[in-house]
């Protein structure tokens, strides 16, 4: 082991387990808003730890989709829950025992495997793949594509305040009208 594998090891660690807690916590949480950032703290850890295994490309992307996703999906639950922003407790899981039985069997499976399996040790190459994909599908246009995710974002966000109760013009249950200039 060398000097500079150590701090690497125990970032992977630290992460691996803010991964597996936060992913537990998905479920232990009482509101969907919360199960939603819960998510994406255990997909931030899988992300840091695809950068700290030279896929600094697909790190990257899990870290940008994940984000807006989760962000996106807690603003359609706040505005379309039954419950108030849907920060209301409210049970996460159903079939508790069956849920428990497959997590639990699932995680041992790939315990196993990661613990038993025999993986090969291969250096990276100048060349690496996903780096190679990246400058393929973006190019140099990563900046338009974040601008254009911010920007559909905020095109959801004021098409759903349009089309909401109030609306343009004012509450749709006072028969609000548009301004003037109509004849």
């Amino acid at each position: 082991m060398t000097d500079r594998s150590l701090p690497v090891d125990v970032a992977f660690w630290i992460l691996a387990a803010a991964s597996v807690v936060s992913a537990w916590r998905v479920f232990r949480a009482d509101s969907m808003v919360r199960a939603a950032y819960w998510l994406l703290a255990s997909f931030v850890g899988v992300g840091m730890i695809l950068v700290l295994l030279s896929a600094e490309f697909l790190g990257l992307v899990l870290l940008l989709m994940m984000a807006g996703e989760m962000t996106i999906m807690a603003v359609f639950m706040v505005m379309f829950m039954m419950n108030p922003a849907g920060l209301n407790p409210m049970t996460m899981v159903h079939q508790h025992r069956m849920a428990v039985t497959a997590g639990v069997g699932a995680f041992l499976g790939l315990a196993a495997v990661g613990l038993l399996a025999e993986f090969p040790i291969r250096p990276v190459t100048a060349s690496e793949p996903t780096a190679e994909l990246g400058v393929e599908l973006l190019g140099d246009s990563m900046v338009v594509f974040q601008t254009a995710g911010v920007a559909l974002l905020a095109t959801m966000i004021g098409a759903v305040a349009i089309a909401s109760r109030r609306g343009r013009f004012g509450d749709a249950q006072e028969g609000s009208e548009p301004p003037g200039g109509e004849q």
